[in-house]
């Protein structure tokens, strides 16, 4: 009797073709190759700070593991953690919130993960600046919306204004997806835009999430959350950029009081809970102790600022806005190429020096940018300027 065949697999979802990876991973990978050959590289290309978790973290979430605290937690989080989220609102923000609008989450991008989930329907949109962090668009691609990129410029801080909010709305936008500080640019939005955008999007019956993932590092200036614009906001924050917990894979958002319940159920689902040990080490976090660490570490974030930002434009590159905080420089290469992704790579493969092409934020003329992250110790970005100088003196120059 003839032996009947397996059918042959049918393919992949097309949605999969649409989701763009990490560019920059490719270069990662050619940086760690070099270096296993004995290299010397230097990294600014890498969106993580190079300090450890503090001590105080550690030691708290290593005391939960000895103890036994490893078992599932409710899925919108400990809530021990909630009621000390909602402590440093009021202290740090001056703001009264609800711990049971605290939603603990795998990460910022477990965050984005539920607030999309729980707004978007098939074919709806929601906008957001280009050039911006890739994740923000491919989920959106995943949960089958349609992304409205906006351009923006340095003429713009690189942000949405209100007018273009109200100019690119549709019948379709359902929300409006912000970030302040910014990846790539580390700009902020104007309190009086963030206002008005808040305004503009509920007045036509939309959303508004806001990403202050960076909000710890935020220099000569303290930002306010949109949570005290409105509470009808979506407010997504994480333990990986100013706490210094990456690995970890902690975030939190906070939701508007209606939501609670829609959150609880999709976080159910979709990833039961947040990792216990970290919530328990997360505990530490607010602490005097901690506090004093964090606050040490950003300021040297500034002092690497402060020495990047003039050496890279007396280098050539353009920066036309002083970026306020997270701890990137989005900078304009176009006077030395017309393809910044060819010249990140020569730049790795003859000067040693990593850094983030364009391509990976988007649309709005990524060949003509590069983004330099100031997550290395001051004396390695000096020696990556002295590299770069050099590079463009003996390659670019000569060329």
């Amino acid at each position: 009797m003839p032996v009947s065949m397996p059918s042959k697999p049918q393919g992949k979802a097309s949605r999969i073709e649409r989701i763009e990876p990490f560019h920059v991973m490719a270069l990662l990978a050619r940086a760690r190759q070099l270096e296993a050959e004995g290299r010397d590289i230097v990294h600014m290309e890498i969106g993580e700070p190079d300090f450890p978790t503090p001590q105080p973290i550690v030691e708290a979430g290593m005391e939960a593991i000895r103890e036994g605290d490893v078992h599932y937690t409710p899925a919108t989080g400990l809530p021990e953690l909630r009621e000390a989220i909602s402590g440093f609102y009021q202290g740090h923000y001056g703001l009264e919130l609800d711990p049971r609008r605290v939603i603990i989450t795998p990460g910022a991008s477990g965050a984005l993960l539920l607030a999309l989930g729980v707004l978007l329907e098939r074919d709806e949109a929601v906008m957001m600046a280009d050039p911006g962090y890739p994740c923000n668009r491919n989920f959106v691609t995943f949960l089958e919306g349609q992304t409205q990129s906006v351009p923006v410029s340095a003429d713009e801080g690189y942000q949405l204004t209100p007018g273009q909010v109200s100019y690119h709305w549709r019948a379709h936008t359902r929300a409006v997806l912000l970030a302040s500080p910014s990846n790539p640019t580390g700009t902020l939005i104007p309190e009086t835009d963030l206002q008005k955008i808040i305004q503009l999007a509920q007045g036509k019956g939309g959303h508004v999430i806001v990403d202050e993932i960076y909000h710890g590092l935020v220099y000569g200036q303290r930002a306010r959350t949109a949570l005290s614009l409105s509470p009808d906001v979506f407010v997504i924050n994480s333990f990986s950029k100013y706490f210094g917990m990456t690995g970890w894979r902690l975030g939190w958002m906070v939701v508007p009081e209606h939501y609670i319940n829609d959150v609880d159920k999709l976080a159910q689902n979709l990833f039961l809970a947040a990792p216990t040990p970290a919530q328990h080490a997360a505990m530490a976090a607010f602490s005097a102790e901690t506090m004093d660490i964090l606050e040490q570490r950003k300021d040297e974030f500034q002092k690497r600022r402060d020495y990047l930002l003039p050496a890279l434009r007396e280098l050539g590159f353009k920066i036309a806005v002083e970026p306020k905080g997270a701890f990137y420089l989005y900078a304009d290469c176009s006077q030395f190429t017309n393809d910044s992704y060819a010249f990140a790579l020569d730049l790795l493969e003859k000067a040693g020096v990593a850094v983030t092409p364009g391509k990976d934020f988007g649309f709005n003329q990524p060949e003509k940018h590069l983004r330099f992250a100031y997550t290395t110790e001051l004396s390695k970005l000096q020696e990556g300027v002295s590299r770069l100088g050099t590079y463009l003196n003996e390659v670019i120059t000569k060329a």
